[in-house]
């Protein structure tokens, strides 16, 4: 399927040189950089965030540094590491501590006055309780007997990273891709975007799945149960003491109120949180590059950078995903009930959209990626300078090869979840991550 692309030829308002390209894409200037980022960097409205997204640019710059001039980053368990994880436990007993206040309360002034505070606190034991992830139930879910060559695949990509694979495979509607754990028992799933899987080339996918994995052979900190359930369970405190900044001009004076009494353990929790950040973002941040390392092992070093290339495009691939779902609201009821028909139209139009994209939207992007820097995401590298580490370091060929036969055998397996999401897709418009 072609994609029609109108190419112009204009001088640069601001410094004259001749500039080009797809009106498609944001035409822009290599020689200056005018229109180079025309959105400009999210503002973050969470002063919390904002500070997180400072710790990052500060510790980013300095990793990146190490990452160049080829220090070991192997993952360590040092002081840091560990002062970290009894944090991470005085918060659960923090939690186990006002669940058994409420239980006395409700226990020792059952019929009186004690019981609201004991119901009070015993209903927020339980919002902030540490509980695993669960399957969702609201998307198709694979497991070994429904896709033994996929599952295959990823044993394979596993074995090459020094850990195990996976329990089960949900399959989603979204640009991005992640491993973790899910159930009391500890099992793993790939969470897998199809939009994501869909713009990739087979060895692409082989590289997404080797970082994904990497991440549990190099003992990420972040992917600890402990940790992360103690990170959920500060984020809900932060959430439920943080201040409007968006007060109701009618209430002013109970907002003000409010603010006033929530203030200290909004900035208690949001110290503690910013203390777990000190403590583990370097560990976390380093974990992104090893993890990019595992994925230019497994996959190669050209796939990994083709990898991280995607990344940056994944705004275009959601605006085709957009436009598709648009269009088929603008058909009225014909359009919703021609959606299985029109899935297979959706990828094919993704797929022909992203072959198109041209090497000056790759570039505008990276550009753009150095301009933002550590702004667009407080937990993972700049995706430029996850590039230049992978090409900072020798070649590698891949561990791992999908040939065309065992690529056409996955797709049959995913056919059906394909099917689904494309058309959930279609009905619904594709989902964003916030």
């Amino acid at each position: 399927m072609s994609v029609g692309t109108q190419k112009t030829t204009r001088p640069c308002p601001r410094c004259g040189a001749g500039i080009g390209g797809d009106e498609r894409f944001t035409v822009w200037c290599a020689a200056c950089d005018w229109n180079v980022d025309p959105a400009g960097p999210r503002k973050e409205p969470r002063r919390l965030e904002r500070m997180r997204r400072e710790l990052a640019r500060r510790h980013g710059e300095k990793l990146h540094a190490d990452v160049v001039s080829g220090e070991d980053l192997r993952a360590r368990r040092d002081a840091s590491a560990l002062l970290a994880l009894v944090i991470a436990l005085a918060v659960h007993g923090l939690t186990a501590v006002v669940a058994a206040g409420g239980i006395w309360c409700l226990v020792h002034g059952w019929g009186g006055w004690l019981m609201l505070p004991g119901l009070l606190l015993s209903l927020l034991a339980w919002i902030l309780r540490p509980r695993p992830a669960k399957l969702p139930d609201n998307a198709p879910v694979l497991y070994r007997a429904d896709a033994p060559a996929l599952f295959a695949l990823i044993d394979e990509v596993a074995a090459a990273a020094g850990t195990r694979g996976v329990d089960a495979v949900v399959i989603d509607d979204l640009l991005n891709a992640s491993v973790q754990t899910y159930g009391v028992r500890g099992r793993r799933m790939l969470m897998m975007g199809m939009p994501y899987w869909e713009i990739l080339t087979p060895q692409q996918r082989v590289a997404l799945l080797g970082h994904e994995l990497g991440h549990y052979s190099h003992g990420d900190v972040r992917h600890h149960t402990v940790l992360g359930s103690a990170y959920a369970s500060l984020i809900t405190w932060a959430y439920c003491f943080a201040p409007d900044e968006d007060p109701d001009p009618a209430d002013a004076a109970l907002q003000l109120l409010s603010s006033l009494l929530l203030l200290g353990p909004y900035w208690l929790v949001t110290g503690v949180l910013l203390l777990l950040d000190r403590l583990t973002l370097r560990a976390a941040q380093r974990a992104e590059y090893l993890a990019d390392r595992m994925s230019a092992h497994v996959g190669s070093t050209e796939a990994a950078v083709g990898l991280t290339d995607r990344m940056l495009v994944t705004d275009s691939a959601e605006g085709v995903l957009v436009r598709e779902a648009n269009r088929a609201a603008l058909t009225g009821p014909s359009g919703y009930r021609g959606a299985e028909d029109r899935a297979d139209e959706l990828w094919k139009r993704l797929t022909a959209h992203m072959a198109s994209v041209p090497d000056s939207e790759y570039e505008r992007q990276r550009r753009v990626a150095a301009l933002r820097g550590h702004s667009v995401d407080a937990t993972h590298p700049p995706t430029h300078l996850r590039r230049a580490g992978l090409l900072a370091r020798e070649t590698l060929p891949a561990a791992v090869v999908v040939e065309a036969d065992r690529a056409d055998r996955i797709a049959a397996e995913l056919a059906g979840a394909r099917r689904l999401v494309g058309r959930r897709i279609i009905r619904d418009g594709p989902s964003f991550e916030g």
